[in-house]
């Protein structure tokens, strides 16, 4: 289960861009609370509130508790627009959720055991993320902070994907509903020039040969060396 969070806000009448600039010159932030049987709701939440609160990862993808006009309300954040240049949220938006209705939430991923991975381990290859979130589907009680990606097991050259995950109970990946075709992959493991030898048979045979001569193997397209001219003959004493 996600963690639990906390927004107080304050019903507004006013609208547009003059009224959000007064707001944000109170240190307020604009807000929309929309969704459900209810119509579109503009609402004002503090910045000093709302910027700590984001700090913490797992707001994204949890069920956020709004005190409005002394009502509690359940929803989850679907959008949040920032300054371009300065530390300042300028808009959020907010659907509302009820505990019998599914949600399509976007999870952050955890990859772990990275160290322990077959193919960093035992092959000297380095992991890629592909993905840094998932989009899933569930039921407000049964949303989770995240989801795990086990890398211990996948060699260079594998992929770990969607259909890989274990999912907790109630929990669905929105593109595996849509078809296999969606099953994208999440991480990679792919080789590096420092791998195993035996990876490289070109570069395998060349060290054996190497060993053998006791001379290293002469470089591919490299020009043989020059003859070494011959002595002049000696001049006669007259």
């Amino acid at each position: 289960m996600s963690a639990h969070f906390e927004l107080n806000a304050v019903s507004r009448g006013d609208a547009g861009k003059g009224a959000s600039r007064r707001l944000r010159h109170q240190g307020l932030v604009p807000a929309i609370l929309y969704g459900g049987e209810n119509a579109p709701q503009t609402v004002s939440l503090s910045h000093r509130e709302l910027v700590k609160i984001l700090e913490n990862e797992a707001f994204f993808s949890s069920i956020v508790t709004i005190k409005l006009d002394g009502t509690d309300l359940q929803a989850i954040i679907k959008d949040l627009q920032r300054h371009p240049a300065k530390p300042v949220v300028m808009h959020a938006d907010f659907q509302r959720v009820s505990k019998d209705r599914k949600i399509n939430v976007h999870i952050p991923l955890h990859f772990i055991n990275q160290d322990k991975c077959q193919g960093v381990k035992l092959q000297a290859g380095m992991i890629q993320h592909n993905a840094n979130q998932i989009y899933i589907t569930c039921f407000p009680q049964d949303l989770p902070g995240y989801i795990e990606v086990d890398m211990t097991p996948y060699s260079v050259g594998e992929s770990a994907h969607i259909s890989d995950l274990k999912l907790p109970e109630g929990v669905e990946s929105v593109a595996l509903l849509q078809g296999p075709e969606h099953d994208l992959p999440l991480a990679t493991v792919l080789a590096t020039k420092g791998g195993p030898v035996e990876e490289n048979p070109a570069a395998a045979a060349a060290a054996a040969g190497k060993a053998a001569s006791g001379k290293a193997p002469a470089k591919a397209g490299a020009k043989p060396a020059a003859a070494a001219p011959a002595a002049k003959p000696a001049a006669k004493k007259k």
